[in-house]
């Protein structure tokens, strides 16, 4: 015997309404449907269901006997729907989110302010560090990592678009000066913040000493804000990244940014805490919002 369970419905509301058409406009179908699957039913149970009468449809000892157990399977269905609802707008708790504290102050406090409009039942928690949080041991639930290795087994992501630093400086350091650098033989008569700590400063020396610039560095700045700080304030020019410093009105890009560096920005979470309903709403908001910015500074993805 071979049920189809949703023609349970259609036993039920012909059983309440005493007739096709009365079932079929409570479960807004045909008339001619109704009466398919209920003979599809009797079919499938091997023994009428209603006596066909010209008054209506009246259920037979058969159906009177089904009729309560059609009725637990449509509340188990009804609770079911509703389980899987709740648990769809049970999106309530914390997300840790690890990121640089140049991304966490100047990219990510906005957008994280709109989705406390949307969720103010999510408590975002910012790690703001150089250190790399080990999600699959669960340091953190999101990361918005720049990375050129692979990712760690269990770790998943979203790519955001390449990782591109270049120089900037600020409006009023141009006007100041009344030319900003286009090259990087250029940069040996302007001031330059460095620093930025951690990996990223080694990196940033590393150029300059390439380019025989690390003499010309005025004052250093011991984080990636303070970069940022330092350049917005026209102490002089330095590098940052570009998903930052386009959308800044007070800043000037001075040169276009290698492309040779390998590194991309992920969004990256672990497997074990991917479907967990917080932390998939934080990841698919941060997403879309960082995914249109890269779309509208027309960043290198």
């Amino acid at each position: 015997m071979m049920i189809d369970w949703n023609d349970l419905r259609y036993l039920l509301a012909v059983a309440e309404g005493g007739s096709t058409l009365a079932a079929g406009r409570a479960l807004r179908v045909s008339q001619t449907t109704v009466a398919r699957r209920i003979a599809a039913l009797e079919a499938a149970v091997g023994t009428p269901l209603f006596d066909r009468r010209s008054a209506g449809y009246a259920p037979t000892p058969a159906a009177q006997a089904l009729l309560p157990l059609a009725q637990e399977v449509a509340g188990a269905a009804r609770r079911f729907e509703e389980a899987a609802d709740a648990g769809r707008r049970a999106v309530g708790g914390v997300v840790r989110l690890t990121t640089e504290d140049i991304f966490a102050d100047a990219l990510l406090a906005p957008l994280l302010a709109e989705l406390y409009v949307l969720h103010p039942e999510i408590r975002i928690e910012i790690d703001s560090t150089r250190l790399l949080r080990d999600l699959g041991a669960g340091e953190a639930d999101v990361a918005f990592r720049s990375t050129s290795r692979t990712a760690p087994a269990g770790v998943v992501g979203r790519r955001i678009c390449a990782d591109d630093w270049t120089f900037y400086c600020s409006r009023d350091y141009a006007q100041r000066h009344g030319d900003i650098p286009r090259t990087m033989s250029a940069l040996r008569d302007h001031p330059l913040v460095g620093g930025g700590g951690g990996n990223l400063w080694r990196a940033y020396e590393a150029i300059l000493a390439e380019y025989g610039l690390r003499d010309r560095v005025a004052i250093h700045q011991g984080t990636s804000t303070g970069l940022l700080t330092g350049i917005r304030a026209g102490m002089g020019i330095g590098v940052l990244p570009c998903i930052v410093a386009d959308g800044d009105e007070n800043l000037l890009r001075c040169m276009r940014p290698r492309t040779d560096h390998g590194r991309v920005l992920w969004l990256l979470t672990h497997q074990r805490v991917r479907h967990s309903p917080p932390v998939r709403a934080a990841i698919d908001f941060l997403y879309k919002r960082l995914r249109a910015q890269v779309k509208a500074l027309n960043l290198n993805v």
